[in-house]
C-alpha cells in the first residue's frame, strides 16, 4: 500500500469515526433551521427507493451561493443540450431550498454524501453520474479519490480559491493535493486563481471567468422596487448581505451620528451629519436566514424602530428596514440609491458584488474582499464602486453619494457596463464539461434509463 492510500484511508476511519458528531450538528442546526432535519439519512448513504438511477450530470452545490451559480451553468447546459438529466447535491438547507427551484421533470435532488467511504460508495452506486460538477470551492478527498477509481470525470467550475484557503491546503497538502490533483479539470474564475489551484496540483483547462455575471436579474424584481421607489419619500442605504459583527457596526456608527436624536431645525442640513443620516433610509439585509430573527433584536436593542419584509410586505415607515426574505436582492439592489457590501468590513472577504452591478446599484466596499477581489478591483477600476477603510467612512460616503444623483447616476451605469462586458462564462464551462462528458465511459446501466442521456 503507497502512503497516499493510507493516509487516504486514515482520513476515512476518521470521517467515518466522526459521524455521530455530524448528526449531532444537524440536529442542532435544524433547531434554527428546519431543512437541516430533512432526509438526514441520505448525507450517509441511504436513499429512497425512487431515488436512482445512472448516467447523470451531477451538479454539487454546497450553499446559496453555488446554488445559485448552479442554476445558471444548468440553464445554459439544458440550451446547449435539451433534456439532459440533473442529479443536483447540496450541503447546505439554504442551497437545498434554492436548488429545488431549478428541477425539472426527470431531475433530481439529494444530500452531498457525509466524505466517509461507505457513504460515497453509496452515493456513486445508487446514481452512477457519468460526470460530476463541483461548484467553486467544493473539493473533498475521499469522493474525489473514489471518482478517479471509478472513472467518473469530476471537475471543478466556477473555481476560486483565495490565498487563506491555499495556506489552509497547504497545511493538509497531503490530503489536498491528491484531492485536487484527481480532478479530471478545472476552470478557474480568474488568473489569481488559477495559479494557486495549480499550485495544488489542480488541471486548469481555462479562465473563464465568474459565472455569476450571466445572471440576469428577475424583471419583476427590478419592476416591483422601481413602483416601490416612487413611493419612497427618502432614499434608500442599504448593507447588503451582511455578516454578524456588520448589522452592530452600522448600528453603532448610527447611533453616534445622532440618528436617534432631534436634530434642530435651525441647523444647515449640510452641516449636520445627523439631519444627513435622517434624510436616508436605512434598510439592513442578512446573508444568513437563520440571523433574521437576531438581527431583529439587535436593531430594537440599539434603540430603532425595526419594519420587516416578512410581515410589512412593501416597506413602511421605520427607522431600520430589514430585509428578511429570500430570493429578493434584485429588489433589494432596485430599492437601494447605494449599497455597503457585506462582508467586506469584517475580516470576511466580501460577499459577491456582482449582482449588485447587474442591477446598476452603486457599492461601498470594505477593506476585505479577497474572496472576490478581482470582481473587486474590476468594479473600482469602471467606477462602479468605491473602497473605504472602516464603517463609519462607508456610512458619510454613502451620504455624499445620496446628496449628489449625478455621481450616483455615473456610478450606476458603470456598473452595468461592468457587469455586461464580463459575461460569457456559462457558455464557455458548459461546452467544455458536455465536452468531458461525451468522451466519458457510459455506466453499464445507462440504456435502462428513459430519459436523455449525454449520448
Amino acid at each position: 500500500m503507497s502512503v497516499r492510500s493510507l493516509l487516504l484511508r486514515l482520513y476515512g476511519v476518521f470521517t467515518t469515526l466522526a459521524q455521530p458528531l455530524v448528526r449531532r450538528k444537524l440536529r442542532r442546526r435544524a433547531v434554527a433551521e428546519p431543512g437541516y432535519a430533512h432526509a438526514v439519512e441520505e448525507r450517509f448513504g441511504r436513499y429512497d427507493e425512487a431515488a436512482a438511477g445512472t448516467g447523470w450530470c451531477w451538479v454539487h452545490a454546497v450553499s446559496l451561493g453555488e446554488a445559485r451559480a448552479a442554476g445558471i451553468l444548468i440553464a445554459e447546459l439544458r440550451r446547449q443540450y435539451p433534456g439532459i438529466p440533473i442529479l443536483l447535491t447540496h450541503g447546505t438547507a439554504t442551497g437545498r431550498e434554492e436548488g429545488a427551484k431549478l428541477l425539472e421533470d426527470g431531475d433530481l435532488q439529494v444530500w452531498q454524501p457525509w466524505d466517509a467511504p461507505a457513504a460515497v460508495a453509496s452515493f456513486l452506486d445508487r446514481f452512477q453520474p457519468r460526470i460530476g460538477v463541483l461548484m467553486e470551492t467544493e473539493v473533498w478527498p475521499e469522493l474525489t479519490a473514489a471518482c478517479a477509481e471509478r472513472g467518473i470525470p469530476l471537475v471543478l467550475a466556477n473555481a476560486r480559491l483565495n490565498e487563506n484557503s491555499l495556506a489552509s491546503a497547504e497545511r493538509l497538502a497531503w490530503l489536498a493535493r491528491p484531492a485536487y490533483s484527481s480532478l479530471a479539470a478545472v476552470w478557474a474564475q480568474t488568473e489569481a486563481d488559477s495559479h494557486r489551484l495549480v499550485s495544488l496540483g489542480a488541471k486548469v483547462e481555462g479562465v473563464y471567468g465568474n459565472l455569476k455575471f450571466d445572471a440576469t436579474p428577475d424583471p419583476r424584481q427590478l419592476a416591483t422596487a422601481a413602483r416601490l421607489r416612487g413611493q419612497l419619500p427618502r432614499p434608500v442605504v442599504m448593507l447588503a448581505s451582511s455578516r454578524d459583527g456588520e448589522e452592530a457596526q452600522l448600528l453603532e456608527v448610527l447611533k453616534r451620528f445622532g440618528a436617534l436624536a432631534p436634530v434642530p431645525p435651525e441647523q444647515d442640513a449640510v452641516q449636520s451629519i445627523a439631519r444627513r443620516v435622517h434624510e436616508v433610509q436605512w434598510m439592513i439585509v442578512p446573508r444568513h436566514p437563520q440571523r433574521f430573527d437576531e438581527v431583529a433584536a439587535l436593531i430594537e436593542s440599539h434603540g430603532f424602530a425595526v419594519a420587516r419584509r416578512s410581515t410589512a410586505g412593501a416597506p413602511a415607515e421605520s427607522e431600520i428596514w430589514l430585509g428578511d426574505s429570500l430570493g429578493e436582492m434584485a429588489l433589494y439592489y432596485g430599492l437601494a440609491d447605494v449599497a455597503l457590501l457585506g462582508g467586506s468590513f469584517e475580516a470576511l472577504g466580501g460577499q459577491n458584488l456582482i449582482e449588485a452591478a447587474a442591477c446598476g446599484c452603486p457599492v461601498i466596499m470594505g477593506p476585505s474582499t479577497y474572496n472576490f477581489a478581482e470582481a473587486a478591483e474590476l468594479s473600482l477600476a469602471a467606477g462602479a464602486s468605491l473602497r473605504v477603510s472602516d464603517m463609519e467612512h462607508a456610512v458619510t460616503a454613502a451620504l455624499k453619494l445620496v446628496e449628489h444623483q449625478d455621481r450616483r447616476d455615473a456610478m450606476s451605469e458603470a456598473a452595468q457596463a461592468f457587469a455586461n462586458a464580463n459575461r460569457g462564462a456559462a457558455q464557455r464551462t458548459a461546452a467544455a464539461l458536455l465536452a468531458i462528458a461525451e468522451k466519458a465511459p457510459m455506466p453499464a446501466s445507462l440504456e435502462e434509463r428513459a430519459e436523455p442521456s449525454l449520448d
